[in-house]
């Protein structure tokens, strides 16, 4: 069954990202990249993604210093209201379409898999508005920021399913309580 899961790492005080969008707060940390909750085994169960235009933008701005095309290997689609170009080879849909009508193109897409809600903030939240939010994976670090995006500006009640400790982090996994 294709479950709509938000994996996400967050400073201790609810940040993902600081004030200039920086991520180095995270790239900083001590992971265990076979560890608990790992990336790799994440996406290994995702059939799709769906992300907003500033994490495309972050996402394609790193990947292009660093050398690299895109990233993901599944659909991917990307919620706009400007003219952004693709990456050559990638399959990227953009999209200013209801968050409604998009997930149900990758739940077919998805082919049972998951879909991975990357990036965070408002995005997510109109997943979860919507009711199509399931699960939220977050890994916690031991820093604090003060500033800069929220985790998650919505409220919402979650449901603990599984905690570990991944290194530096803390793991969590958590069922969205409708």
């Amino acid at each position: 069954m294709t479950r709509t899961v938000y994996y996400v790492a967050s400073t201790l005080d609810g940040f993902i990202a600081d004030q200039h969008d920086s991520l180095d707060w995270l790239l900083k940390q001590d992971i265990d990249e076979n560890g608990p909750m790992n990336y790799q085994a994440f996406i290994a169960g995702v059939g799709a993604v769906v992300m907003g235009a500033a994490t495309y933008e972050w996402v394609v701005k790193h990947q292009t210093a660093a050398g690299e095309g895109w990233m993901y290997r599944q659909p991917s689609w990307v919620f706009t209201h400007r003219d952004l170009a693709a990456m050559d080879g990638a399959d990227i849909r953009f999209t200013s379409a209801p968050v409604t009508a998009v997930h149900a193109e990758a739940v077919e897409a998805a082919n049972g898999k998951d879909i991975f809600v990357v990036g965070g903030g408002d995005l997510v939240g109109q997943f979860a508005d919507a009711g199509l939010l399931d699960e939220i994976v977050v890994s916690v670090a031991p820093v604090t920021l003060g500033a800069g995006a929220p985790l998650l500006p919505r409220r919402l009640d979650l449901r603990l399913r599984e905690t570990a400790r991944n290194r530096a982090f803390m793991a969590a996994r958590y069922d969205v309580v409708r």
